[in-house]
Formats: C-alpha cells, structure tokens, sequence
C-alpha cells in the first residue's frame, strides 16, 4: 500500500461531509458521518509506521516534542482554502493515534445550522454568561461562532477569543475579533483570562471551562459587565448549575451560587439528531436566566430549574424534550433516534403524545 496522505485523507474527510477521522494503529482509518462511526472504504489497517508518517506532516519539531512528553497534544492545521481541522494527536496501548474534528472555513449561517430564532435574539446581549453545553461532538463550538459571527455582522465590539487550539477563523467586519490560542499566544489559561481584560474586551469567549479556577475567572470578567461566552460538557441547564458550584469547596459555594445568580444570561444545552433527510438536526434546551432563575441558583435548588424551563415557553424557555417532540412532529427526526437523546423518554413520549 502507498504511503499515506494527511491531505488525501482530509479531502476525503471533506467529500464525504463527515465529522471525524480517526487513525489507530491496528485499525483501518475511521469516519464519523451524521454521528454515525464506520471504515473509510479504500484503506488497510493501520501500522506504527503509518500513523508516525502522518504526524511527520502535521507536526512541527516543537509540537513532536511535546507530544513525546506530555503523550497528548491539541493543536489545529488548515487545508489550503477548504477546511480547517481541530487535532488531538495520543497515545494508546502504547502506540500513537490522531483524532481529526472538521471546521469548515465559512462559519455557518444561523440558517444552515437550522437553530432557533430564539438564539438570534440572544445576539443583542450586551452583558453577562451565556453557556452552551451538551456532550463532545454535538455543536456547541458551531453554535457559539455563529452567535458571534451574528454579532461581528451587527454591532461594533471588540471580541476576544481564548482557545484550545483556535477553531473557527473570524475576519472583521463590524467588530475588531482577536483570537488568542493556547500556547501559541499564550502560556496558560490562567495568565490569558487574567490579562484579557486589560486587552480592552466587549465579548470575551472561552473555549471551554476546565476546572474551579476558569469558572470563578469567568463569572468576575462577566460581572465587570461584559459579554462571555463559554462551553461545559453538561447534559443540562440544572446540571450545569450544579458542576459550576460544587467545583469549589463547601464553604465558597454560596458565594460561587450568588455570582452565578447575578450575570447568568442563558443556557443551551444541544444535541446534534441523525436525520435520514437533513443529516443531523439540532435540539435545544434553553435556560433564560429569569428572576425565578436566579432566585433558585441563590437558594441552591438547581433541581427545580427543569419545572421552571417546561412552563416558562412565555420567556424564551424550552426543554430539551419539548423541542425534540417538535422536531419529531414536523417529520425532521425520527422518534427511534429522538429518545436515544434524552434522560427523560417518558416526558418526551407525554409530549409527543400530547401533541
């Protein structure tokens, strides 16, 4: 078998609209497509060789040294003008691997991601903490670029960005958009969030909070009044609430919950559904944080936010299960793939039902 291609294989990656590549030794290379996980037809399994000749093309001297130290690296590569890759290069059993996340060059429009119109308006915040939050791979990355590609159309602000690696590419058009990537221009998440604002920020966007530190960063630049978005990888709205308050101690927690209580704008929690006719779909859970919303995160009762989101549709809210039931009736999904998606099937089939 020829040597292997890093661009050959992304190319395919492109062609066949999948999510992700994966190379293994001791298996054929992989591709997720509509959340689906198969073999890229044409290839044999993978050896040693194979995958350390693909890292020779996608690596720097730099980058090859950290890898052989800390066993794992995140960084980001681009495919001339057609795409660009988020990459995680590891080990396992001992033998190196390479995970390939796809980024289109354009950032999807509001329209083709078929999100709500509800999110649109959510672009005229001016201040505060908006979360996006689901499991890896479910869009959450996508969906934050679009709301702030809305916003760079329509207002004029300086947005700053704090990734790991840089994902989507924004050029300026009404607002000045600086991205900063972790260890390229940065030395930590720690000294960026300290120092970003210093650089004079309107919006600042966070790639994802990591751990008690980030979140309590996070919550101080969004109570100085700006704008911040950022990710967690939660199920839910309530559950979110409650990993961000029990990452500290006991005896914080109070303090931690009243912050939270004060800049919370809104959280998305979404799920990326296979559809047979439009590949995946998105739904929603959307958290606004209302008087009634905050008053429950202050008194620690982030249980009852689930009550609040299903009967507060008046304000913008909507469960995640509301709105699967509503894309099951409009024919966009499949109630057999809606129910996989949520930890509530008997609330899903009350509304379906209902409906």
């Amino acid at each position: 078998m020829p040597k292997l291609n890093a661009t050959q294989l992304l190319e395919k990656v492109i062609d066949l609209k999948a999510s992700d590549l994966h190379l293994s030794v001791g298996a054929e290379p992989h591709v997720r497509i509509n959340t689906v996980l198969g073999q890229l037809e044409g290839y044999e399994v993978l050896s040693t060789d194979d995958i350390e000749y693909i890292l020779s093309q996608i690596l720097d001297t730099k980058q090859r040294e950290i890898l052989d130290v800390n066993k794992e690296l995140d960084f980001s590569i681009a495919l001339g003008q057609k795409a660009r890759f988020r990459v995680n290069a590891y080990f396992q059993k001992g033998y190196p691997a390479i995970a390939f996340r796809y980024i289109p060059i354009e950032i999807p429009s509001f329209e083709a991601l078929n999100l709500p119109e509800g999110l649109l308006n959510l672009c005229n915040i001016k201040q505060g903490l908006i979360l996006v939050v689901g499991p890896a791979g479910h869009g959450k990355s996508t969906t934050i670029a679009a709301m702030l590609d809305k916003i760079n159309q329509t207002r004029a602000e300086h947005i700053i960005t704090i990734e790991d690696p840089i994902e989507y590419i924004f050029s300026d058009k009404k607002s000045l958009v600086e991205q900063r990537e972790m260890y390229l221009d940065t030395h930590s998440w720690e000294v960026a969030l300290k120092s970003v604002l210093r650089q004079d920020p309107n919006i600042v966007f966070v790639g994802e909070v990591r751990d008690a530190e980030t979140i309590k960063t996070v919550l101080q630049i969004a109570e100085t009044g700006h704008l911040v978005f950022t990710t967690l990888h939660t199920n839910s709205a309530a559950q979110t609430i409650d990993r961000m308050i029990s990452s500290f101690s006991a005896e914080k927690q109070s303090e931690i919950g009243a912050q939270l209580a004060q800049v919370i704008e809104v959280i998305i929690s979404e799920r990326l559904i296979p559809s047979q006719e439009h590949g995946v779909v998105p739904a929603f859970e959307i958290m606004v944080g209302t008087d009634a919303i905050s008053n429950l995160i202050r008194e620690g009762k982030a249980h009852m936010i689930d009550n609040v989101i299903s009967t507060s549709a008046q304000l913008g809210m909507i469960s995640l299960e509301k709105s699967m039931a509503e894309l099951v009736k409009e024919g966009k999904i499949a109630f057999e793939d809606a129910i996989k998606f949520t930890e509530r099937p008997n609330e899903l089939k009350r509304l379906i039902d209902k409906s």
